[in-house]
């Protein structure tokens, strides 16, 4: 294995506000917008809004589906400046190797502790995004120093395996207990004939599960996931971060400015076409829970216009760049921020309720319904997010960034 050239790349802007877009949605979770949405059923603005906050039940896509993938996808674009970074420090491969190791088992514990929380005893599930990330990212590391060439390669195989693994799985029969896996017989997201093998609860990652998560100590046997995730998925999550290589390669070294967001355009055109193709020709659906190979490919198409914009915006001598640093200062702490959401969000929420209640005493103020009952939630959130980004800017003015 030949190492990248030993020069410490520069930052680039647009991956740096992308990420921070990506931790903004899902900290635009605190503000409740789907259940503010349900106030006002008659409303096609609030419809939108409440279908783009939430996630699909099974099959097509949200925006909000989109922050796993982006994540993801984020993760393979760093890594080529990250490898070259240590290469420029003088650290060797198998330094690199280790710590790829070391990152990739911290990544998956970590997934595993936020899941439990909420639970007496270690909850061993591996659908968290962290975990998913963790499970795929020494290969991904491998593939950092091989050419794009091997990245599309590995990607193509990848994907076509996944497939033939649903696409092999029998069916189940007629007489199938769906309601025994948390499925209404009938579902309106089934799917019929061919396409059936990527149903909730009745497919190959679903069976894995079924032995998989058994081997660990639990208060009851596992019998399905409510959600229909699977551990599985983060085989062609490892694909969306293939995807990410592949991007962050080019940005790292293209040849010209002009060529590489010329490819990041038209490589995020052909995947979105690809994915909505396999779809339309009744090969494989569009369903982000078990992130199908068409899913892989549509939101991996999205991510990689995602980040043509943004490089367009914010990146070389774009007079827009200052406009990025809300958003890089949420994105330069992304794991700190992904962890501190899932677990301290209700404690400061509990904070704000209990301290801005001094208004309300003293002055008849009600901070939270400013605009009305209705928005309280969104009041509420908004000072959550508000909180969470006072801290980011603190940590990012005294340089301090939250690494694996």
């Amino acid at each position: 294995m030949h190492p990248p050239a030993n020069s410490k790349p520069p930052r680039i802007s647009s991956i740096d506000a992308y990420r921070g877009l990506v931790m903004f949605l899902l900290l635009a979770e605190a503000l409740r917008l789907p259940a503010v949405a349900k106030q006002f059923p008659d409303s096609p603005v609030w419809k939108f809004i409440g279908f783009h906050t939430s996630h699909v039940e099974w099959a097509g896509c949200a925006l909000h589906d989109l922050i796993q993938p982006s994540f993801s996808f984020l993760v393979g674009v760093a890594l080529p400046f990250s490898i070259a970074s240590r290469v420029a420090r003088g650290h060797s491969f198998g330094r690199m190797f280790v710590h790829a190791v070391w990152r990739a088992l911290l990544l998956i514990a970590l997934g595993i502790f936020l899941r439990s929380q909420h639970s007496p005893i270690t909850n061993f599930t591996f659908e968290d995004t962290l975990t998913q990330i963790g499970l795929g990212y020494v290969f991904l590391f491998l593939l950092g120093f091989r050419s794009v060439y091997w990245h599309w390669g590995a990607l193509i195989v990848i994907l076509v395996g996944y497939w033939a693994a649903f696409a092999l799985f029998p069916l189940p029969g007629p007489d199938f207990d769906y309601a025994a896996v948390g499925v209404k017989p009938d579902w309106p997201h089934h799917y019929d004939g061919f396409l059936a093998h990527w149903n909730k609860n009745s497919n190959a990652a679903w069976a894995f599960d079924q032995w998989f998560l058994n081997l660990f100590g639990r208060e009851s046997a596992f019998v399905f996931n409510r959600g229909g995730y699977a551990t599985l998925s983060f085989i062609p999550t490892l694909g969306t971060m293939i995807l990410g290589l592949i991007a962050g390669t080019w940005l790292k070294d293209g040849p010209s400015r002009g060529k590489v967001l010329l490819w990041l355009f038209l490589a995020g055109v052909a995947c979105l076409g690809a994915g909505y193709g396999l779809e339309v020709a009744g090969v494989n659906p569009i369903v982000k829970r078990i992130w199908t190979p068409a899913w892989t490919l549509y939101s991996g198409g999205i991510c990689f216009l995602i980040l043509f914009g943004f490089s367009v915006l914010f990146d070389g001598r774009s007079p827009l760049r200052p406009l990025a640093f809300p958003l890089v200062v949420i994105g330069a702490n992304s794991i700190f921020i992904y962890c501190a959401y899932e677990t301290v969000t209700p404690w400061i929420e509990k904070m704000l309720t209990t301290h801005l209640a001094l208004a309300e005493r003293h002055w008849g103020f009600h901070t939270f319904e400013l605009f009305g009952p209705e928005y309280a939630p969104i009041v509420r959130g908004a000072l959550v997010i508000v909180v969470f980004w006072l801290v980011l800017l603190w940590m990012y003015l005294k340089r301090i960034f939250i690494k694996i």
